[in-house]
């Protein structure tokens, strides 16, 4: 039998990491974890106020992060975690080698429109930093690229289906 799945669900804010990173755990059967319950205060204030972080403000909790997909590798698990860089996907990856990444992208204003109308700590005006700071998927990464405009559910189905991942059975 093979381990659970291990993933990731990447994109800039207001792709709808969480819903689908939900659906995913939910279909598997596995712990979800949404990365924004990891950063320190400190790094939630300077979201609220507008300022984008940096790499020193993301680091130790990209750690952390990475330190939850290594203590959930046997059993599986799925967190949302934006994950823009190249760099900040080889700190998880270091921890929890087998981490799939499911990249959500989609239209840069149906993403403002998403951020304008919720309730989270990340203003819709640091969506273009974030779209700045991504960087897709390389060949080499393990992970696909899936569009926002599916349903969460139909998003993390495609996802088991291109990764043979079985859901569980009832």
């Amino acid at each position: 039998m093979t381990a659970p799945p291990l993933v990731v669900v990447m994109g800039i804010s207001g792709t709808g990491k969480s819903a689908v990173g939900h659906a995913v755990a939910d279909l598997v059967d596995v712990e979800y974890a949404d990365g924004d319950d990891f950063h320190p205060a400190a790094n939630v204030e300077k979201m609220s106020q507008g300022i984008a972080l940096t790499d020193e403000d993301r680091w130790p909790w990209l750690e952390d992060i990475g330190r939850w997909l290594a203590d959930h590798d046997e059993r599986g698990g799925v967190i949302s975690c934006s994950a823009l860089r190249r760099v900040y996907r080889d700190v998880l990856t270091r921890h929890a080698p087998r981490t799939i990444f499911l990249h959500l992208v989609g239209d840069h204003e149906l993403i403002r429109e998403r951020m304008e109308h919720r309730d989270h700590f990340m203003p819709a005006s640091l969506l273009q930093s974030q779209q700045d700071t991504l960087e897709p998927l390389e060949p080499d990464e393990n992970g696909g690229v899936f569009d926002i405009t599916l349903t969460p559910e139909d998003i993390a189905r495609a996802f088991l289906r291109r990764y043979q991942i079985p859901e569980r059975t009832v």
